[in-house]
């Protein structure tokens, strides 16, 4: 026979009871965790990249709906958020203000628990992390339609923080104002990028409509709070932060819009087994110097997924070539050829191996 509406939303509230006191009793064994990892070193993450992915990987398989697996990922980001609170406060700068598409990165990396600190520049993320005044920082370093942020590459010339990590950070623009009306659209706010890769869609439904460049896309959401006829791209958390409403979702040009984003940390990440490894290295300026350079990696059968190029800012013609390579440094094959490719280098510097983003 079946159960009435009053029957069933008593079978959710006595399952919803489970839940919370098995959150309970998970986070007293998180606690206990912490406590372990201090006592074998007092300066150790606390985030775990390998545990999570394990934890999601396992509990996505294990489940047989309906409840819809990507909804896993999103709910247990959340409760390994709340719980890496528990152990210690984990402080994540970024390049900010609030509601940039850098804070939608560090929400999906760290959850809403973690404590964000905004900074003004990409030089500054990386001193809170230097200085140990946050665990972890984010910083762009490509877009689908933009390229390489130069900045994030040269700071790693003199920096010693490793990668920790990375996001891929889809990035959909909305038009967002006070009414949602786009009749009343005067004046248009946003930072140059955004506009730019919204610049098709401006012409053809707002071709008389300024557009004005500000210093972020948050900026130009808050500057419409007290300007009734302007209206802003920006994202769609920067929407409900002030309080505006959608006249249009996704107006970028380009629907395949993404950003890379990277995780910094005094700390290096340990072997998950799906891992990456960057380098920064410097060749001597000769013939078929990179060719030579690069051939161990193929000979160890290592793919090499990205190379960058920037000048080194030492000597003129010197160029300084990061480099992306599969595998984690720890793994036999990837030391090898490492070792290899520093024979042939003026100078080398590993800056890190993680996790490729799934």
């Amino acid at each position: 026979m079946r159960k009435d509406l009053l029957e069933y939303r008593q079978e959710i509230d006595r399952i919803d009871d489970e839940i919370i006191r098995l959150l309970n009793e998970r986070s007293k064994s998180v606690i206990e965790i912490g406590k372990i990892k201090k006592e074998k070193d007092a300066q150790a993450n606390l985030h775990t990249q390998g545990r999570e992915a394990a934890i999601i990987e396992r509990l996505t398989k294990l489940s047989t709906g309906p409840f819809p697996s990507e909804a896993i990922r999103s709910v247990y980001r959340e409760i390994m958020s709340a719980s890496l609170s528990l152990e210690a406060p984990q402080k994540v700068a970024y390049l900010g203000p609030r509601a940039t598409f850098t804070h939608m990165a560090c929400m999906q990396k760290f959850g809403s628990s973690a404590q964000y600190v905004p900074v003004h520049s990409i030089k500054e993320v990386f001193s809170e992390v230097e200085r140990g005044r946050a665990n972890f920082g984010v910083v762009p370093i490509e877009n689908t339609t933009e390229g390489v942020v130069n900045h994030t590459l040269d700071m790693f010339i003199d920096s010693n923080l490793l990668i920790y990590g990375e996001v891929l950070q889809e990035v959909s623009h909305h038009l967002l104002s006070k009414s949602g009306v786009i009749e009343e659209v005067k004046k248009i706010y946003s930072h140059p990028h955004a506009i730019a890769q919204c610049r098709n869609w401006l012409e053809t439904h707002l071709p008389r409509v300024p557009a004005m460049e500000v210093a972020s896309t948050a900026r130009a959401a808050e500057l419409c709070v007290d300007e009734p006829s302007s209206a802003a791209i920006a994202s769609e958390l920067a929407g409900h932060l002030y309080g505006l409403k959608v006249i249009k979702s996704r107006i970028e040009d380009n629907l395949n819009n993404v950003t890379r984003f990277l995780v910094l940390a005094q700390k290096p990440s340990e072997r998950t087994g799906k891992d990456k490894t960057s380098l920064m290295l410097s060749i001597k300026d000769k013939v078929g110097a990179l060719y030579d350079l690069l051939r161990p990696f193929a000979s160890h059968g290592i793919s090499m997924t990205k190379i960058e190029s920037r000048p080194s800012q030492r000597k003129a013609w010197e160029y300084i070539f990061f480099v992306d390579v599969e595998g984690h440094i720890s793994e036999e094959r990837v030391s090898r050829a490492v070792e290899e490719v520093k024979g042939r280098c003026l100078f080398m510097k590993i800056l890190g191996s993680y996790p490729v983003h799934s």
